[in-house]
């Protein structure tokens, strides 16, 4: 199947994130500054690094797949569209935390997981999230099953309840709203790219091994990581 070139108006998602704007970046505001945001959000950036068990597995793979992530090099924290928590710039391989919407360590642990996910996939695999609706979508896909986007509680706190697949109409949901909120695309073509790759890339659980729903799973998957690590270490 053709890719999709993207619309000659398509920013990428870049108009989220204005201090990214290529022609006329936007300063820190002064609000910031006097709340300290941007500390913050590195001191929260920093704890989800040494104790979450999802970002500790991520990274860990990325390093194994030969793309170590520096803190100082390939994160950022800035201000942002106050309707999105993170980014991930595959044109710089920088993730995006937005400080100004992360504001608490839980928010920091699953923003921070879902974009290492997009991170990991452009490692592992010869992806153009830009010019690849397809390859978006997918990471999308995995992002928000994986990094707990789609949690019970997440969706309890959105007022979305459900038994039957609750879990797959979720992660299909927000699969969707993310490739809309960054390309200029219908709503139709975003649904049509998700549900063409959604059973391959849903059932893709790397470098997990299973979906963490909470964080007793979440610490399974750690131990088991770590486990696979050594095995590999000895062969």
């Amino acid at each position: 199947m053709a890719e999709q070139k993207p619309a000659e108006d398509d920013d990428f998602g870049y108009n989220l994130f204005p201090q990214r704007n290529r022609k006329n970046p936007r300063e820190e505001s002064l609000t910031s500054k006097l709340y300290f945001l941007k500390f913050r959000c590195k001191t929260r950036m920093k704890i989800a690094m040494e104790q979450n068990p999802q970002v500790k597995i991520l990274l860990g793979a990325m390093k194994h797949a030969g793309c170590t992530a520096y803190r100082e090099r390939h994160f950022t924290c800035e201000e942002c569209d106050e309707n999105v928590g993170g980014g991930f710039d595959s044109a710089t391989s920088e993730i995006v935390l937005c400080q100004n919407t992360i504001n608490d360590q839980r928010s920091m642990n699953r923003v921070l997981t879902h974009e290492l996910i997009h991170a990991y996939d452009h490692c592992r695999a010869d992806v153009d999230f830009l010019r690849n609706i397809r390859h978006l979508a997918c990471s999308e896909i995995r992002a928000a099953s994986l990094s707990g986007d789609c949690s019970l509680t997440n969706e309890m706190l959105r007022l979305k309840f459900g038994l039957k697949q609750h879990h797959q109409t979720c992660v299909r949901e927000r699969a969707v709203n993310s490739i809309l909120a960054g390309r200029n695309v219908s709503k139709e073509t975003a649904e049509k790219a998700v549900n063409e790759v959604f059973d391959s890339c849903f059932n893709d659980r790397e470098p997990f091994g299973r979906i963490p729903y909470n964080q007793s799973s979440a610490q399974m998957s750690y131990k088991e990581f770590m486990n696979r690590g050594r095995y590999y270490g000895n062969i």
